[in-house]
């Protein structure tokens, strides 16, 4: 069965080789992916070697409170971090200090995750949500590696696609030795694809703990003069916006202008190389817009563009109000808890699927669903008006996160418990 997948995993990489090659998301790395990483890798710390898989940088996010409470445990781990997109990698390698090793996760072939198992040499292979790869699980296996699955999620609506995935390539699900899942339902829906009940745990989420709670930072007001904020103005933030709803929020923010001239709009494009294509939207809007990455040298403006990555929690913490997209398009959402984190009030569109567990935290604690452009409009003017409930509703935001983290250091309870014996600490 499993040769069955193996071959028309090749025969897949075969048809899509060219976008692999030549797609600009995609084409860096191409070494890497194929497994042919360098020899020094197999040398970047000490023991355990963890080696920790995230999708995005996003992913990536969520683990770094593990990474940090590993390197407490045992100081000389060595942490080998690996994700898929480009973002992830400029994210890890600027933010993650604790990563020893931060590479390109190979592709889920069999030969290029022999290889990558051979020099990278991991004693612990810890996945995230649903990256469930049949031939790096089986590679793992195969070296001796011991496997965990971390902030486990599995999508109810998706459950059918995942039973056929593992009659085609054989369970994965039973080489995995440790599932550490986010709820009891996901717990429930992993025991019903095949996992074994002594091994699945329900610890949490720990993109919780990555939630950074701070108030303002020294920093805050040069970061507003970088961001062409004037002292004093309100600053309406959307976060990861997507294709579709910037042109929305800039007509909401024209209209909240009428009675509130000093408002500010900063958007914030979940894929940055999307800022010239919004810049163009607020010029065809008449709203002067600019550049974050312009820094002081380009002014104040109406509207400001956050083409830089890794600013976005700075950014809402000099907020007022923030939106947070995904969630006007069919996306499922993208992360509200952290504007609320820095004590922020959150509004937010109505599809929401993806984020479930967080709007659950948050309504009616400092979080906001609205159903439609104009309903968007009447709150945010409604609180625009009344500082005073602004802040009440982001201390509720804040208190709201604080209460559910603390996923990590239980996580990382049971991963060094399945290190195999006298690795566990060096």
């Amino acid at each position: 069965m499993h040769l069955l997948y193996a071959l028309a995993s090749y025969l897949l990489f075969a048809a899509l080789l060219p976008v692999l090659l030549f797609h600009p998301k995609l084409r860096h790395g191409i070494p890497f992916r194929l497994g042919l990483y360098r020899p020094s890798f197999d040398r970047g710390g000490g023991s355990p070697r963890i080696w920790m898989h995230g999708a995005s940088a996003g992913d990536l996010l969520s683990l770094q409170p593990m990474m940090k409470d590993l390197k407490a445990r045992s100081p000389g781990c060595c942490l080998i971090v690996t994700t898929i997109t480009n973002s992830g990698i400029a994210m890890a390698e600027k933010k993650i200090r604790e990563a020893d090793v931060v590479v390109y996760a190979p592709y889920d072939l069999p030969g290029a995750t022999r290889r990558a198992m051979a020099t990278l040499r991991p004693d612990l292979l810890v996945l995230e949500y649903t990256e469930i790869w049949p031939n790096l699980i089986r590679a793992a296996r195969k070296a001796g590696v011991r496997i965990a699955l971390t902030n486990g999620r599995f999508d109810a609506e998706k459950m059918p696609r995942y039973r056929a995935l593992f009659r085609a390539a054989g369970n994965p699900l039973r080489a995995i030795d440790l599932f550490l899942m986010r709820s009891d339902e996901e717990a429930e829906r992993v025991l019903a694809l095949g996992a074994a009940p002594d091994r699945v745990w329900v610890t949490g989420n720990t993109k919780f703990d990555a939630l950074v709670l701070e108030g303002p930072a020294d920093g805050d007001e040069a970061f507003r003069v970088e961001m062409g904020l004037p002292a004093g103005d309100p600053v309406f933030i959307a976060g990861s916006t997507h294709d579709g709803e910037e042109e929305i929020l800039l007509g909401v923010y024209e209209s909240l202008l009428r009675d509130h001239p000093r408002l500010r709009l900063v958007l914030a494009p979940r894929y940055v190389e999307r800022s010239g294509r919004i810049l163009a939207l607020a010029a065809a809007a008449g709203l002067p817009a600019r550049l974050r990455s312009a820094g002081a040298r380009a002014g104040p403006a109406r509207v400001t563009v956050l083409d830089t990555i890794g600013e976005l929690a700075a950014a809402y913490r000099i907020a007022t109000l923030v939106f947070v997209g995904g969630s006007f398009v069919r996306r499922g959402g993208q992360n509200v808890l952290e504007p609320a984190a820095q004590g922020k009030p959150v509004l937010f569109g109505p599809h929401m699927e993806s984020f479930k567990d967080s709007v659950q935290i948050l309504v009616g604690r400092g979080g906001i669903q609205v159903a439609t452009p104009e309903q968007l409009l009447k709150v945010a003017g409604e609180l625009l008006s009344r500082p005073a409930q602004i802040a009440e509703l982001g201390e509720l935001a804040r208190e709201a996160v604080t209460a559910i983290r603390g996923a990590s250091a239980r996580n990382v309870e049971h991963l060094l418990r399945v290190i195999p014996r006298g690795r566990a600490a060096a």
